[in-house]
């Protein structure tokens, strides 16, 4: 039994260091590497807060891919810095 556990522990440790390695990132890294790591990234919260398993595989999978493509797009196009300045400005036109 303590052998099954010790296996299981190293499986798992491996498992998060192959995760975190996904999660690194630097300015040469290709879309596909941030796709990646925005993916674990989603994934994982998702994980923290309860909610990964909530909904069958593919609805959760679509809502990742969703999310993560609209953050590099909105990176891509230079808004992932100003976007929540820009959300501030519009809500506070609307609460005038």
């Amino acid at each position: 039994m303590k052998i099954k556990l010790i296996l299981t522990s190293l499986v798992l440790l491996s498992a998060c260091a192959e995760l975190e390695n996904f999660t690194r990132l630097d300015a040469n890294s290709t879309p596909k590497e941030k796709f990646r790591a925005c993916a674990v990234n989603e994934a994982t919260t998702k994980l923290k807060n309860g909610t990964l398993f909530t909904q069958d595989f593919t609805t959760t999978k679509n809502a990742i891919v969703k999310t993560c493509l609209k953050k590099l797009a909105y990176e891509a196009a230079g808004f992932d810095s100003e976007a929540s300045q820009i959300a501030d400005t519009i809500l506070s036109q609307f609460r005038n």
